[in-house]
């Protein structure tokens, strides 16, 4: 049986040249970063190396590039770094409902601290208003928080405008950019982004390794303590086969990414075809246009997301779904809902990320198989003598073919 992953938007594999460079500085090279002998002054190196590597994807100076353990902490030291940092100044915050629960999380902390939060909507594509951003600001705002690219459904936000209004009113611009690198063209100057996220295990490198970049003169405060390792912004002794890891990631995604691009939009496209041609009753998540080059997200009537999850590994695809209910959840997730689908529709999404090893013959496996099971599933579904009602009254939320 073929085995086909789907599910990149959850974690990569780790590049091979990247594995090999990592496996020289956990045995041969393993000094201390911080030891003024010849073993740390060669870590050193490799960490100012990979720092460059980093901050040259970005259009950043490396300077500004500071390792984290990845995107969660990258996320809170941003939030609350800043939050803290600034609050003498204001306490309030603009972000989205539909953020990662790394910045939601953050946010309700924040709360809790006496910050206040806007949780901003979005419309029907997961697409957040530039005015609506611009309405929401006031006096006392001190940080805007919106993610890059949606991690479920693929959306990529109206970064430069709203980096622009930041610029202009003079309120720091964060974005969580964790599914956006490697995947998407970012020059932090020309975005007008002050803070960045992202994390080392979505672009083909390792898990537990991630950085936020900081523009030079943002006013931040470190959210531990400990030594002075990332000038003391981020105490602690280097993950340094992580950060050179992380450095071989950031250097292969900068060089192939005109070709990933082109690659994962092309397998995207003939995937969501397929589907729309193949499968009724569904409904493309996202926007059509103006998403993830990789990122299929689809509901289907009359069936459970954990159904097909469970019936696509059986034909050896791994994706995933836009239900909770896997971590004892009985909600839909929170994006799907904000973008107004019912709890019905969204139970029924499913999320098929695609990444550089994918095939045109995966997707016609994929093809081949997925209506297959669609067909059976509704078949049992104890909603299926909706679903033919439903064809002669076409529900609004749905796609049609």
């Amino acid at each position: 049986m073929e085995r086909i992953y789907f599910d990149h938007s959850a974690t990569t594999p780790v590049d091979r040249e990247v594995a090999k460079v990592m496996l020289e500085y956990m045995t041969e090279k393993f000094g201390n970063p911080s030891s003024i002998h010849s073993f740390g002054r060669e870590t050193r190196k490799a960490v100012e190396e990979a720092r460059n590597s980093v901050a040259t994807l970005l259009g950043a100076a490396a300077n500004e590039i500071f390792f984290t353990s990845g995107g969660t902490e990258s996320d809170n030291l941003a939030l609350k770094g800043i939050a803290f940092a600034n609050r003498k100044k204001g306490n309030h915050i603009i972000t989205t409902a539909i953020e990662h629960h790394a910045i939601l999380h953050a946010c309700e902390y924040l709360e809790k601290q006496g910050f206040t939060v806007t949780y901003l909507p979005v419309d029907e594509n997961a697409m957040v208003s530039v005015e609506d951003v611009k309405n929401a600001i006031t006096d006392k705002t001190i940080l805007i928080s919106v993610m890059f690219a949606n991690n479920e459904v693929g959306t990529i936000q109206p970064i430069k405008e709203i980096g622009q209004l930041a610029k202009e009113k003079k309120i720091y611009f964060h974005t969580d950019a964790v599914q956006a690198v490697g995947n998407c063209h970012i020059d932090v100057n020309e975005l007008n982004i002050d803070v960045l996220s992202l994390s080392g295990h979505k672009i083909y490198g390792p898990k537990g390794i991630g950085a936020i970049y900081i523009r030079k003169g943002v006013k931040i405060e470190s959210t531990q303590h400990g030594g002075s390792q990332e000038r003391k912004l981020r105490p602690g002794t280097e993950n340094v086969p992580g950060i050179v890891g992380l450095g071989k990631a950031a250097e292969l995604a900068r060089i192939e990414l005109d070709q990933r691009i082109s690659h994962l939009t092309n397998l995207r496209d003939k995937l969501i075809k397929g589907i729309q041609e193949k499968i009724p009753d569904i409904k493309l998540n996202g926007h059509k246009e103006i998403r993830l080059p990789g990122n299929v997200n689809i509901s289907f009537l009359y069936v459970e997301g954990e159904s097909l999850l469970l019936n696509l590994d059986l034909k050896g695809i791994a994706a995933s779904s836009g239900s909770a209910c896997t971590s004892g959840s009985l909600d839909p997730s929170h994006v799907l809902l904000a973008m107004g689908l019912t709890h019905e529709v969204a139970h029924g999404s499913l999320r098929l990320s695609l990444g550089r090893g994918n095939t045109e013959a995966d997707i016609n496996y994929c093809l081949e198989v997925l209506p297959q099971i669609l067909e059976r599933l509704r078949s049992m579904s104890p909603l299926n003598a909706n679903s033919k009602l439903a064809a002669n009254n076409p529900c609004s939320q749905c796609d049609h073919h």
